[in-house]
C-alpha cells in the first residue's frame, strides 16, 4: 500500500497509472475538486487537511510507503512555504514512524540548500531535514524543470517554440529539463529499493536532472525545430521580471508571480546525473525523444 500526498498533481497521477496491479494506492487530497481528477480505477481517495497530524496518521495505516510530492514554488494567501513544505514534511516524518512505512520518497528542488538567499529553495531544504531527522529512511530526489505530457511546463514551452518571437526572462539561463516518465522511474526505485539496490534502509539525498544542461533560449530554438518552426529568442533582463513581480506584490495579496518564484525559476541548473543513475539504476530520456513525446506525439491542448 502506497500513501501519495499532492496525488492529483500531474506526476502524481502519472505514478498511480504506473504502478500497476502489483500496488494499492491511498491517494490523499485536499478537496473534492483534486478528488476528482483522480480517475485510476481501484485507487482509494480521501481528502485530508496535509497538516492534520491525527487525519493523515489514520492515512497513513497499512502503508508500506509514502510518497510525498506536496510543494509550491509560489506563495499564496491560502499556501505559504512553511506550511506546504516545512508544515507537511513534519507530519509526514511523525507518521511515517507511527505506521512504521519503509521508506519515505520526497520530491524537492534542485538548487534547494539551507543557505540560499531564495525563501522557496531555503523553505525546500528545510523540509529535507526534518525529513531526513525522523526515524524513518528517505529518499530525497531534487529535480528541476519536469517535461511531460499535457503539463504546465510542456505547454508553456510549446507555445513559446511556436511563436515568431519569443520573450524570455534571461534566456542565458541554464536549464537541464528531465522527462517527467524518469521522474516516476526514479521515485518507483525508492519504492521497490531493493530490486535496485536504491540504498534500501538507509537515507539517501540525490540531484537528479536531465542529461543535458542548456540555455533556455537554445532549449526553445531545439523545441522549436522539432515542431518545424523558426523562432527568434528575445532576451529581457531578469531585473525587469523581478521589478514587475514586486510591483504585483505591492498591489495584490495573491499576485500571479512573485519574485521568489523567478529566482526559482531562474536558478542556473547544469550538474552531472550519473552518480544519482547509478545509485537508481537507471538511464535518463534523451531531451531529443522527451521533447518529442511532450510537443509532438501529445501535443499541449
Amino acid at each position: 500500500m502506497i500513501l501519495i500526498t499532492g496525488a492529483n498533481g500531474n506526476l502524481g497521477r502519472r505514478l498511480i497509472e504506473s504502478l500497476g496491479e502489483g500496488f494499492r494506492v491511498r491517494a490523499v487530497v485536499r478537496s473534492q475538486r483534486a478528488a476528482r481528477s483522480i480517475t485510476t480505477s481501484g485507487v482509494e481517495v480521501r481528502i485530508v487537511d496535509y497538516l492534520d497530524l491525527e487525519a493523515m496518521a489514520e492515512a497513513a495505516q497499512g502503508c508500506s510507503h509514502i510518497v510525498h510530492l506536496v510543494g509550491i514554488i509560489k506563495e499564496s494567501t491560502g499556501s505559504t512555504y512553511e506550511a506546504a513544505h516545512q508544515g507537511t514534511s513534519t507530519v509526514i516524518a511523525q507518521i511515517a514512524a507511527l505506521a512504521g512505512v519503509s521508506r519515505v520518497v520526497y520530491l524537492s528542488i534542485l538548487g534547494a540548500t539551507l543557505a540560499s538567499r531564495n525563501p522557496c529553495l531555503a523553505s525546500k531544504a528545510r523540509a529535507e531535514t526534518l525529513l531526513l531527522g525522523g526515524t524513518v529512511p528517505v529518499l530525497v530526489l531534487r529535480i528541476p524543470m519536469v517535461l511531460g505530457e499535457g503539463d504546465f511546463a510542456s505547454r508553456s514551452l510549446y507555445h513559446r517554440a511556436r511563436r515568431r518571437f519569443s520573450l524570455q526572462l534571461r534566456a542565458s539561463s541554464l536549464e537541464q529539463p528531465i522527462y517527467a516518465g524518469d521522474v516516476i522511474e526514479a521515485i518507483q526505485c525508492g519504492i521497490d529499493g531493493d530490486r535496485r539496490d536504491a540504498g534500501v534502509g538507509q537515507s539517501i539525498v540525490l540531484d537528479l536532472a536531465g542529461p543535458r544542461s542548456l540555455s533556455r533560449r537554445a532549449l526553445t530554438k531545439s523545441a522549436a525545430t522539432i515542431l518545424g518552426n523558426r523562432t527568434r529568442v528575445i532576451s529581457l533582463p531578469l531585473w525587469f521580471g523581478l521589478l514587475g513581480a514586486w510591483f504585483l506584490e505591492k498591489v495584490s495579496a495573491d499576485p500571479p508571480v512573485s519574485r521568489a518564484m523567478l529566482e526559482v525559476l531562474d536558478h542556473d541548473d547544469d550538474i552531472d546525473p550519473r552518480a544519482a543513475m547509478d545509485q537508481l539504476g537507471m538511464s535518463l530520456t534523451p531531451l531529443e525523444q522527451a521533447l518529442r513525446r511532450c510537443l509532438v506525439d501529445s501535443p499541449p491542448v
